[in-house]
């Protein structure tokens, strides 16, 4: 995938309190029992999270818990994404809070692992560098595994999907397959899966004797779509999700288009050599699928045909 809106913010709502482990008395320290630790408090969904009466039902896997890493579980799930690619990731009314896919099942695997979760919005490019700098424990913002990236980063594949166009309402160029977008603008998330389709399918045209596409490219998934939306672009190339999202809004006046033999698997990126953590996400993935709950959280965002069957690590090509 691509992403979107250059912005740096944890936010507030997202940061799950968690309660201070008791102090060692003095009859402790001459060999008498420790005071327990107390539980963590998860993490709760927000109001308008879709699936928030699934989240909020998750409880520890105390199995899972147990092999955690000490420094999350001291600190917390830290997690990366990009907000503004609904229904993948969005701001709430409050315009602070994130919800939406990503972050619904960032907080679900939290929950799972029994520990508190912060979300920072950043810059796409930013997010895989903040990973390996261990700012980050790992990234969800609907990013494509591929060969290119994991020679950076870890996954464990969440979802398959593919990509799509966005045309005018009417389709008044009659773009209906790449073929049609040969001598015509579209418009792109720059340095993203997107980027590297449209760069395809000039080459296609281009070596079928046909016109070359003119690029756009932009820094976020919201610029582009505002190209064809003010008449720049006769297309824009995005992730068919979220093309079919923009698309049911009869305000935006625009038209989905599938793009066949697009799919592929987004996954949650990690350093690797943060092999404990990718074993516990992959883990907590695989107990939300078993139990039902990620289909259940797919399906609250309408998503249900991103479902993998299983977490597989590093599955794109």
């Amino acid at each position: 995938m691509n992403t979107r809106i250059p912005t740096l913010l944890v936010s507030g709502a997202l940061l799950a309190a968690t309660a201070a482990c008791g102090a060692q008395s003095l009859d402790a320290a001459a060999g008498g029992d420790a005071e327990p630790a107390a539980e963590v408090v998860l993490d709760q969904a927000p109001a308008e999270e879709k699936a928030a009466g699934v989240i909020n039902a998750i409880t520890p896997d105390k199995e899972l818990a147990a092999k955690v890493p000490a420094d999350v579980k001291a600190e917390g799930l830290k997690v990366v994404s990009s907000i503004g690619y609904p229904p993948m990731e969005l701001w709430a009314s409050d315009g602070k809070t994130a919800i939406g896919f990503d972050p619904a099942l960032a907080r679900a695997i939290a929950r799972k692992l029994g520990v508190k979760y912060t979300l920072t919005d950043e810059e796409f490019n930013s997010q895989i560098p903040g990973v390996l700098t261990g700012r980050y424990d790992f990234v969800i913002s609907s990013m494509t595994d591929n060969a290119e990236r994991q020679a950076k980063i870890t996954f464990v594949d969440y979802v398959k999907a593919g990509s799509g166009l966005l045309v005018k309402k009417g389709n008044p160029a009659g773009v209906n397959t790449p073929a049609d977008l040969c001598g015509k603008t579209v418009s792109v998330v720059d340095n993203g899966s997107s980027l590297e389709l449209a760069e395809k399918y000039d080459a296609d045209c281009k070596s079928g004797g046909k016109q070359a596409l003119n690029i756009l490219k932009f820094p976020g998934d919201t610029e582009a779509m505002l190209q064809v939306i003010n008449g720049r672009a006769q297309a824009t190339i995005t992730d068919y999700v979220v093309a079919a999202y923009k698309a049911a809004d009869p305000k935006v006046e625009v038209e989905a288009i599938a793009l066949e033999g697009t799919e592929s698997p987004w996954g949650i990126g990690m350093k690797p050599d943060n092999t404990a953590l990718i074993e516990s996400v992959k883990g907590a993935l695989d107990s939300l699928i078993k139990s039902g709950e990620y289909g259940k959280i797919l399906a609250a965002w309408n998503l249900d045909k991103l479902a993998v069957e299983s977490a597989v690590v590093n599955g794109g090509k």
